[in-house]
């Protein structure tokens, strides 16, 4: 397949523009403000992530933490209290270290210039640019998955994007599609993100309702879903997790802090363990222990095969780190979501 996209399209971010003026989304919570801090949130919480599901979590955070000084003074159990559900918890990691240096480097403001937000923890080239052009109206082209399967249809860019240095074409060409003047930029760059999400979508395309069609190359071409080509997959992996579900005569279970790095970084969880054995040996005196129906929490790579074995007992507490939290309490701390969810099972 050919590397070279020609004729460029003719005033392709002028239709980009009218049509997000007329029909593109206008009210979601982090439109119509210039506030970084805002849009760098929504950003950080959009990542793999439904604009449904973000809407609640937006506001609880904003309430919680209306600025990034506040952020950045949190602790670090709050920060993945509050987010606990959104799932990929890096990100909840990285916001909370971006906050602490755009205070300590950088005076409490966020920089205007793409290239210095991006060397602030969780912040890429796509989000440092959107943040960017939303917020300081500067000339920097995104490049997300919604993105680039715009770009890529309407280019009729068939080259694999799992080859580097395709994509870095790609990202080329976004910066030659950019409109002229500044001010354009953040209609601009939401009409791409609204595009991506509501008419140029995976598995389907509305292309008559589509602002650019007549320029789209993949819909000439009568097979849009052909773009974009990626053919590297990542390889799915799984694991076997057995988990300790520890109750004393209380009704307090028995939590651990997870270590920073692996799976469910710095949350609380059950004691998680590789074997039936090695758990059972944890707490040899808990009693009656039941086997709850195991099942398999599926991650975006990984697939989770969880056992919980629930065990009472009034003697001394597991082996390990960890401590005994009150049934009022533990909804209140960091969890992964099946931990949350087999708690609230009880």
């Amino acid at each position: 397949m050919s590397e070279t996209v020609t004729p460029f399209p003719a005033d392709f971010a002028d239709h980009m523009v009218r049509w997000q003026r007329l029909h593109g989304r206008q009210s979601l919570p982090w439109q119509n403000t210039q506030d970084p801090y805002r849009v760098w949130l929504s950003e950080i919480m959009l990542q793999q992530t439904q604009v449904s599901t973000v809407l609640d979590y937006f506001a609880r955070f904003l309430s919680r933490f209306p600025d990034v000084a506040a952020l950045a003074a949190a602790e670090q159990d709050d920060v993945l209290a509050l987010w606990s559900g959104l799932g990929y918890y890096s990100r909840a990691r990285n916001m909370h270290r971006c906050a602490q240096e755009v205070m300590s480097r950088f005076g409490g403001e966020f920089p205007r210039q793409a290239q210095d937000l991006e060397t602030l923890p969780g912040i890429g080239r796509s989000t440092a640019a959107a943040i960017a052009a939303f917020c300081f109206q500067e000339r920097v082209a995104i490049l997300d998955g919604n993105v680039k399967r715009v770009l890529t249809r309407v280019l009729g860019f068939a080259d694999d994007l799992a080859v580097s240095r395709h994509e870095r074409q790609l990202w080329h060409w976004a910066e030659k599609l950019l409109p002229k003047q500044a001010a354009d930029m953040p209609r601009y760059t939401q009409a791409l993100m609204d595009l991506g999400a509501t008419l140029c979508l995976p598995r389907k395309t509305q292309c008559a309702t589509c602002p650019v069609h007549q320029m789209c190359k993949a819909r000439a071409q009568g097979e849009p879903l052909a773009y974009p080509v990626k053919t590297r997959k990542l390889k799915r992996s799984s694991a076997t997790l057995w988990l300790l579900w520890a109750e004393n005569s209380l009704g307090q279970v028995w939590l651990q802090k997870r270590p920073q790095n692996g799976i469910w970084a710095g949350l609380f969880s059950l004691p998680v363990f590789d074997s039936e054995a090695q758990l059972l040996a944890a707490w040899p005196h808990g009693q009656d222990a039941q086997y709850v129906e195991p099942w398999k929490h599926v991650l975006t790579h990984r697939d989770l095969h969880l056992h919980p074995v629930r065990l009472s007992g009034s003697v001394p507490a597991p082996l390990g780190d960890g401590q005994w939290i009150d049934a009022t309490d533990w909804p209140e701390l960091g969890l992964p979501a099946p931990i949350r969810t087999l708690l609230s099972s009880r």
